[in-house]
């Protein structure tokens, strides 16, 4: 049986959404121990967040600097091991760094950084460290999202000529942050999101879907961000378009003004030999498209999944598997990175998840983006 990994936890306390999705997901293959936390930076909420998950008052600790220097001289046998950190953007970078350069591995949420030039400083440290850097992507964890990377990859769509990503929200259509709601008061404020409210929430997501699944790298793009909700000082919706590297088209929506919907995350790819489609409301289907066959639906787990969906599957076929599944895979083949501490050079099935280079393109997409929707260029590149 491997030796669960100590982990402690930046920010995740009472009141945080990402929090509990991060330590159910690091729970679910009881690989890890959360050990210690500086979970908010609120005192006495921390000492209750602790509490509340059975930790020790002297294991709270009131900012990541005090838990980083109070770990450091604990029995080796007892300390930890692993970083997660799930506070507001604007800590992600501080916290990393001094992790990494503390000794730790990381875990951080997504986007890795406030801006370009954080993450480009965060990456230098990152390849110093000899320590795991990842990031949680989560809809690269889905089954069918790997078993349509695959299809991709081995050449069954054809020349690849057309992606279409979409993440469409519905829950900032109105000005909420002004009533205290706290997770939209801190993503619209550019002090604790950065430059993007839409992009750095959820278009990091379905940019990252579009490069990951295709395998290929957006070259540049065209865009048109807008804030919808009057008073909102960071953008609430995009639509971009997009060139590839190897020519084909696309398109990247992201909103989170789109009254009615929930978390409404799908991709669309078509080559010269036929498509396929995937989204999350149907997670456990992969749509295949011919011009000359009827469609066929690939379920999760069933007949025609490759292995490396398999892998991702944790209950047999017609037992659901969702967004907390998808989550744990990162956490799995983090794991199983350390295990066989295969940390600096990602190898096969062990150490897919996203780690510094996604969190750089992922910057790089939304600077550009930016820039681009405030400009009067037509197209802007994005630095490879």
């Amino acid at each position: 049986m491997m030796k669960k990994i100590r982990y402690g936890m930046v920010g995740g306390g009472t009141g945080s959404f990402i929090g509990s999705i991060h330590r159910a997901a690091a729970a679910l293959d009881g690989c890890y121990e959360l050990v210690c936390g500086a979970f908010s930076s609120d005192r006495e909420r921390g000492l209750e967040s602790a509490a509340a998950l059975g930790l020790p008052a002297a294991r709270s600790y009131p900012d990541y600097v005090a838990m980083l220097a109070a770990e450091a001289v604990l029995p080796a046998d007892q300390r930890m091991e692993l970083v997660v950190i799930v506070t507001p953007n604007h800590l992600h970078v501080p916290v990393s760094i001094a992790a990494l350069r503390a000794g730790y591995h990381v875990v951080c949420d997504k986007p890795a950084a406030m801006t370009l030039a954080e993450v480009r400083a965060l990456a230098d440290v990152v390849r110093d460290s000899n320590r795991l850097y990842a990031l949680t992507y989560t809809y690269a964890g889905y089954p069918m999202v790997e078993e349509a990377r695959v299809r991709i990859a081995r050449g069954d769509l054809g020349t690849i000529r057309r992606i279409d990503v979409r993440y469409r929200q519905g829950w900032l259509s109105d000005p909420i942050e002004k009533d205290g709601h706290r997770q939209a008061g801190w993503r619209t404020d550019p002090a604790y999101s950065g430059l993007s409210c839409c992009l750095g929430d959820i278009g990091v997501h379905a940019f990252h879907l579009a490069e990951h699944v295709t395998g290929m790298q957006v070259q540049a793009l065209s865009a048109d961000l807008a804030t919808h909700v009057a008073g909102r000082r960071l953008d609430d919706d995009a639509g971009i378009l997009l060139r590839f590297a190897n020519g084909a088209r696309g398109t990247l929506v992201a909103s989170q003004i789109c009254c009615g919907e929930e978390n409404d995350v799908s991709i669309h790819v078509y080559g010269d030999r036929g498509g396929l489609s995937w989204s999350q409301n149907d997670n456990e289907s992969l749509m295949l498209k011919w011009p000359n066959r009827p469609q066929e639906i690939v379920r999760m787990g069933g007949p025609g999944s490759s292995p490396q969906a398999l892998a991702r599957c944790r209950l047999p076929a017609g037992h659901h598997n969702g967004y907390i599944e998808a989550f744990a895979n990162h956490y799995r083949a983090v794991a199983g990175a350390l295990a066989q501490q295969a940390i600096s050079v990602p190898v096969g099935e062990i150490n897919w998840f996203p780690g510094i280079e996604a969190g750089v393109r992922s910057l790089a997409f939304i600077e550009t983006a930016l820039a681009n929707s405030n400009g009067n260029q037509k197209w802007s590149e994005i630095e490879s």
